[in-house]
C-alpha cells in the first residue's frame, strides 16, 4: 500500500526475505512518530480499509479499461490482465528490427517526442524486444486522456512513414491459474 501524500510505503509480507531487505532499507527514509501513529489508527480502521481496497480495486479496473480500450483504437495490443498497477503494451510491430537495441530507441522516441513516460521491457528481463510497460495506477482521468491523445496522434502521423515489420508469431504460453487474494483474515500456521 502507497500513501504518496504521507511519503510512507508499508510491505506486508511473509517472505523473511523481502521483510529484511525492507528493514534495512527504511533507515534511509525514517517516518515521523506522528505520521506512523495517523498511519497505524488509519489501517487498524477496518471499515476504511475496506472501502480504500475497493475503491482503489474500482478505479484501476475502470482505468485499465478505458486505457487498453484506447489503445485498441489505433491498433495497439496489450497482455490481457485482470489486476494489477501497469499495462504492457505490444508496439513490437514498430521496431524496425527485432532487438533490444532497437527497442530502446523507441523507448526514447516515445519519451522525448510522445512525452510519455513508459518502461522498455528489457529493462524487466523480458524475453522479446517490443514490449513497454505503461503504469496506469499514477495517472488521473484527464493525465490518461492526454496520454492516449498523444499516443493516438503518434501513430497516425508514424502510420505511412512506419513500414510495419512482422513480428513473430507469439508462443503459446500456458494460462496460469494464479490468483491474487487480499484477505485480512489472520493466517495460522
Amino acid at each position: 500500500m502507497g500513501l504518496p501524500g504521507f511519503r510512507v510505503g508499508i510491505v506486508y509480507s511473509y517472505n523473511d526475505t523481502v521483510v529484511n531487505c525492507a528493514r534495512r532499507m527504511s533507515s534511509f527514509g525514517l517516518v515521523s512518530s506522528q505520521t506512523q501513529h495517523l498511519i497505524a489508527a488509519m489501517l487498524s480502521d477496518d471499515e476504511f480499509v475496506d472501502r480504500f481496497i475497493a475503491k482503489s480495486k474500482e478505479r484501476l479496473d475502470k482505468r485499465r479499461k478505458v486505457f487498453t480500450e484506447g489503445l485498441e483504437r489505433v491498433k495497439i495490443d496489450c497482455l490481457n490482465g485482470n489486476a494489477g498497477l501497469f499495462i504492457w503494451m505490444d508496439l513490437r510491430r514498430l521496431l524496425k528490427d527485432q532487438a533490444f537495441e532497437v527497442e530502446m530507441e523507441q523507448s526514447r522516441v516515445i519519451i522525448n517526442e510522445i512525452k510519455l513516460n513508459v518502461s522498455p521491457g528489457s529493462s524487466f528481463h523480458c524475453s522479446e524486444p517490443g514490449w513497454f510497460r505503461v503504469c496506469i495506477a499514477n495517472m488521473d482521468d484527464s493525465t490518461m486522456e492526454v496520454a492516449l491523445s498523444r499516443i493516438t496522434d503518434f501513430m497516425h502521423q508514424n502510420r505511412d512513414q512506419n513500414k510495419e515489420v512482422k513480428v513473430p508469431a507469439r508462443k503459446q504460453r500456458q494460462q496460469s491459474s494464479l490468483k491474487l487474494s487480499l484477505s485480512r483474515g489472520k493466517v495460522e500456521d
